[in-house]
């Protein structure tokens, strides 16, 4: 009989949990001729591989659009007393079929962790000496210093990856070290030593009040997430009229004439990147 490794059993119990929009749903979950088997809503491509797609550098009303329906569902993973500790691209999916191509689904919950102890209902305490938990190139300052995560690292992580969207490289990508400890510090350090004015040096001034906001939350401080959501938001109603804009990858799929329908993910990723290769 198989058996299920500690993060599968985790991600299972977590999307069990989250019946809500922007979370895959789970069909069935059982055994099937002695073998764990899990029948779950297929998705589209990753933000990472759009943002290949787009050659890797989306518009300003993308991010915008990505980080209102991304924050969103950060706030509902939080609302279920968990982190989610690996935010990044491509743990960030769309749509299948071309009325969803614009809908964004959270996945991958194998590295997420429960913030609230289940037995006294309150907040997990404050450590440090903490093992580093998640990717590098997005996580917080505070989990590259090994101290306990909290919903504050969460939200750090996310404006890291708007942030790479609209500027990518960021300024800690592509450091050479001579093992995995030493790549990690020097991450943390040029993470430090960026000041917010320069990370974000001509974004809309909606991308350095997120993540000075973030930055400044306490370990167990509540986020205001209708705040993070009113940044974004209120910049699309101002400066996009109805119609609004579609996100950018939405044109070349539809100019291509690519359905996710007709064809696995994978031959999808290969037939895009075959007309948008990597320089």
């Amino acid at each position: 009989m198989s058996t299920i490794n500690s993060s599968t059993a985790i991600h299972i119990n977590v999307i069990f949990i989250l019946p809500a929009a922007g979370f895959a749903k789970i069909f069935y979950f059982g055994m099937v001729d002695k073998n764990y088997v899990m029948v779950m809503d297929l998705l589209g491509l990753s933000l990472e591989d759009l943002f290949d797609m787009c050659s890797r550098r989306f518009s300003v009303y993308t991010v915008m659009e990505i980080a209102r329906q991304i924050f969103h569902l950060v706030s509902i993973i939080h609302s279920k007393g968990l982190l989610h500790r690996d935010i990044k691209p491509e743990n960030f999916l769309i749509g299948r079929s071309s009325n969803h191509f614009e809908d964004i689904y959270m996945v991958d919950f194998g590295l997420s962790k429960e913030y609230i102890d289940p037995t006294t209902h309150k907040h997990v305490p404050f450590r440090e000496h903490k093992s580093l938990t998640g990717t590098a190139r997005y996580m917080s300052i505070n989990t590259h210093l090994a101290r306990e995560q909290s919903r504050r690292d969460d939200l750090e992580a996310v404006c890291y990856v708007l942030i790479y969207f609209l500027r990518a490289p960021l300024p800690w990508q592509g450091l050479k070290a001579d093992n995995l400890k030493d790549r990690y510090n020097n991450i943390c350090q040029v993470k430090r030593d960026t000041s917010i004015e320069a990370l974000c040096d001509g974004l809309p001034r909606e991308f350095p009040a997120a993540l000075k906001y973030c930055k400044e939350l306490e370990f167990g401080q509540d986020p205001d997430y209708g705040y993070l959501n009113m940044l974004f938001e209120s910049y699309i109603r101002k400066n996009y009229k109805d119609p609004k804009p579609s996100c950018d990858w939405v044109h070349i799929m539809k100019s291509k004439r690519i359905s996710c329908e007709s064809i696995s993910t994978n031959s999808f990723r290969t037939a895009l990147q075959s007309e948008n290769p990597k320089v």
